[in-house]
């Protein structure tokens, strides 16, 4: 009986998975592993079953901000890059959880044999452009505190549980703001009676509460887990698993 949270696995026929399981490896990925590196050719494909990979762009003068974020809703990295082609982006977990990786040539090898997996793969980069999209917007017409609670709603729909380990110089990165800034929406978030936040930690109180802070910077295709399709898989797909 298969046993998997990430969606995209979940939706694979038996046959598919049973395949797939055969070169999947099942890892921990602690806090600040690096899954990819800035222009470096991509060797693994991670599907997280828990957990927050964060996508990072650095600009020239060495300034971060997170781009997009992936949990168990898809995989890391976010684009299939193949034949020894770098991504242009860091990948690193931002929270840290579990999964299973793929090398890039079995991955490869797999959907040239299975290629009605392709849609389901598709369905999440298109999720995933427009996360990054809003994300863009949201950056810059929303206060921080704002973009803050957005955040928070976006792990939440991606990990177990209403806790979120992670630190003050983390958020930074997130949101591309100075700690300090972290620290004065925290604080908003917190009078607001929305989260507790404790050194390392953030602590959802009140769900529903934080989505009407957080308005229409949350709801949105690819940014709330709500708002996300259910994934369709073609007709000859879904004949093959019966």
């Amino acid at each position: 009986m298969r046993c998997t949270q990430n969606l995209i696995l979940s939706h694979l026929t038996d046959t598919e998975f049973l395949a797939f399981e055969t070169i999947l490896e099942p890892l921990i990925l602690p806090r600040d592993l690096d899954l990819v590196h800035t222009g470096m050719p991509v060797s693994h494909y991670y599907f997280l079953e828990n957990g927050i990979a964060s996508v990072v762009a650095t600009s020239a003068a060495g300034r971060s901000a997170e781009i997009g974020l992936v949990g168990r809703d898809g995989v890391s990295p976010p684009a299939l890059i193949m034949e020894g082609n770098s991504f242009p982006f860091q990948v690193t977990m931002q929270v840290a959880g579990h999964g299973r990786r793929v090398e890039t040539a079995a991955l490869a090898g797999f959907l040239r044999e299975n290629p009605a997996v392709l849609p389901l793969l598709s369905h999440f980069f298109h999720n995933f452009f427009a996360q990054v999209a809003h994300t863009a917007l949201s950056n810059a017409v929303h206060k921080i505190d704002v973009r803050l609670a957005k955040w928070i709603l976006m792990c939440n729909d991606r990990l177990n549980g209403a806790e979120i380990a992670i630190t003050h110089e983390h958020l930074a990165t997130v949101l591309g703001v100075r700690r300090s800034s972290v620290t004065d929406a925290l604080h908003i978030l917190e009078g607001e009676h929305l989260i507790y936040s404790t050194r390392g930690l953030v602590i959802i109180r009140n769900r529903r509460a934080l989505e009407a802070f957080a308005a229409d910077a949350y709801d949105l295709p690819g940014v709330s887990g709500s708002a996300s399709p259910e994934i369709a898989r073609p007709p000859r797909a879904r004949a093959a698993a019966h």
